[in-house]
């Protein structure tokens, strides 16, 4: 399929109730046409791997395009440079952790973005950074125990970020991590008591829930 056609069959799919819902959730109504992330993967799945489909659908802007990019682009293609530029355009949650799940996280340099992302100042960059910490966790069978606790002392420093989609990455990342095994549950959980300890209401807040689903 040609990445017009493929276009042309999401605006087709769409549905502007889908929209105001999306919009609800931080989703930007403008950039979006309403279709559901279970039809994308079905599309996906029509598309096949395409790595330059990908860069084309990545270039329309469109909400939904943009996740089919990271469903159909291939991640031994993918170079540092293209997540540099497409990390940069995140511009919520959802085009966030989907891009980190379907594509990012299984990058040969995924621990390098994890770690570098998790510095920044922009908000989506740095769930990012810790979107990817998460499903790495999960998705990563041959990540080992030592290498996985390297990314503690980063969630200890990044606890105090008290901006929402932060704080619940970072949230999500200390689960993810602690959900892996018995060692690093108890890691995880060492780490969420000294989180515990600092005065700041997103710390608490990460802490107190890490602890409660952990347990």
């Amino acid at each position: 399929m040609k990445t017009t056609e493929i276009i042309e069959e999401l605006k087709a799919k769409g549905d502007p109730k889908n929209v105001k819902g999306m919009a609800r959730f931080g989703i930007n109504p403008k950039k979006a046409v309403g279709v559901s992330v279970t039809e994308l993967r079905k599309m996906a799945k029509k598309i096949g791997k395409d790595h330059q489909i990908a860069i084309e659908l990545w270039k329309s802007g469109i909400h939904e395009a943009r996740i089919l990019a990271s469903m159909i682009d291939i991640a031994e293609v993918v170079r540092e440079e293209q997540m540099e530029e497409w990390v940069k355009d995140f511009d919520s949650w959802g085009i966030c952790d989907q891009v980190c799940m379907n594509l990012f996280d299984q990058t040969d340099i995924a621990f390098k973005k994890a770690f570098e992302w998790s510095s920044r100042k922009d908000e989506f960059v740095k769930r990012a950074g810790f979107s990817l910490m998460a499903v790495i966790a999960v998705h990563d069978k041959n990540a080992e125990d030592k290498e996985l606790m390297k990314f503690f002392p980063i969630i200890k420093r990044e606890s105090t970020d008290e901006r929402n989609y932060v704080k619940k990455a970072v949230n999500w990342a200390l689960r993810q991590i602690g959900k892996r095994n018995s060692k690093l549950k108890r890691e995880a959980m060492k780490t969420a008591h000294e989180i515990l300890k600092i005065d700041s209401k997103s710390a608490r807040w990460i802490a107190h829930d890490a602890i409660r689903e952990l347990r």
